[in-house]
């Protein structure tokens, strides 16, 4: 029996790295300041500097990096902001949590993003922003988004919580719109040993004020000009990801190699691999598959050893949470919740394992 091929072996990924995390930690406890300290400070400007923007304020997960950007913004009820359909639902539930209405538009079913074509039969007078996901690590076709920004005076945010690295016409994911959200959560290609996020933006207003919300409301100790919440990156995950951040591209560029070698090796006519736009450089956080038989080919993977995972397996409108949004229909979004399916891709995965994944795969019928 041949050994199993992990989706995802963070323990793996994390280990290369112990002795100059372990360092980074001690520094921190060393140090007596654990919250708001020197080391975010530190992998703040180096992030910044690393998105090609001015500011990176750090908060506590993803999802609230999405938040903060909205209250940063001031948007609330009447207020709308288009969001792919087809992505994870972090990205509506920060519109909705702001009392804002999310306005779903259909992905392209070649790059799983949203569909830049659909969105402008979106907008209305109430509309104050796009969302756009950079789904699976490749960066959405900004460049149609960017002129109805301009055209109709939106904001544009950036979903970069699986994108971290990617490049769309040599730019950073980051920096291609008004402001941006990471999440480092341990699965990502950038991601912590906890929970993490950060905004992105050259907007220097807009910084100050997310900084102030995200720490209660505060400008400076004990005075408050919003009523904030707290958000924040502790300094042990920021010295975390500050060591990581130096590995980065090189981590980015494995995962590269091995969509090159799925992409060019498997040749099951059953399924339907993942396309690529000219104008980016993809950083392959998922490498997702589209087959019809999707739990089949799932229940033959993990039979032969190889673990998957689908990403993911409810379009958000669908959800029990939202069922204001139930009798929408989204087919193109709805076929690939059905269809979708993960295969293994990471920087620690080997070459003998990545050839497994494909024998595996051109022998199911």
């Amino acid at each position: 029996m041949k050994p199993k091929i992990k989706f995802l072996d963070l323990h793996k990924i994390n280990e290369r790295y112990r002795e100059e995390i372990n360092d980074r930690i001690q520094q921190v406890i060393n140090s007596g300041w654990y919250i708001l300290g020197e080391q975010v400070k530190l992998f703040e400007k180096n992030f910044a500097d690393f998105c090609g923007v001015k500011y990176c304020i750090g908060c506590a997960n993803g999802l609230d990096a999405l938040n903060l950007i909205i209250k940063g913004y001031g948007f609330g009820p009447k207020d709308e902001i288009i969001v792919p359909a087809n992505t994870y639902i972090a990205s509506i539930l920060a519109i909705s949590q702001n009392g804002c209405t999310p306005v779903l538009v259909e992905p392209d079913i070649n790059t799983y993003n949203i569909n830049p074509e659909l969105i402008e039969q979106k907008i209305t007078e109430n509309t104050k922003a796009i969302m756009v996901v950079h789904l699976y690590g490749q960066p959405v076709e900004m460049e149609q988004v960017s002129k109805l920004a301009r055209k109709y005076n939106l904001k544009i945010i950036e979903d970069a919580a699986q994108a971290h690295g990617a490049l769309y016409r040599d730019k950073r994911v980051g920096s291609l719109g008004d402001a941006a959200g990471f999440s480092f959560y341990p699965g990502k290609n950038l991601g912590c040993l906890g929970d993490g996020g950060c905004i992105t933006t050259n907007d220097e207003e807009l910084a100050l004020r997310i900084r102030a919300i995200a720490n209660y409301g505060s400008d400076y100790k004990y005075h408050h000009i919003f009523k904030g919440i707290n958000s924040r990156l502790d300094e042990i995950q920021a010295g975390i990801l500050d060591v990581k951040l130096c590995y980065l591209d090189k981590d980015n560029e494995l995962r590269r190699e091995i969509a090159k070698i799925y992409r060019e090796s498997i040749k099951n006519t059953k399924i339907i691999l993942p396309k690529v736009q000219t104008d980016v450089d993809h950083v392959w956080h998922i490498f997702a598959v589209r087959v019809n038989d999707r739990d089949k080919l799932k229940k033959y993977l993990e039979g032969n050893g190889i673990e998957t995972n689908i990403h993911y397996p409810t379009a958000p409108h669908k959800q029990e949470c939202y069922k204001e949004l139930e009798h929408l229909s989204f087919p193109v979004s709805e076929k690939i919740h059905k269809q979708v399916l993960s295969l293994p891709i990471s920087p620690v995965l080997t070459r003998n394992e990545v050839m497994q994944v494909v024998e595996v795969i051109n022998g199911y019928l």
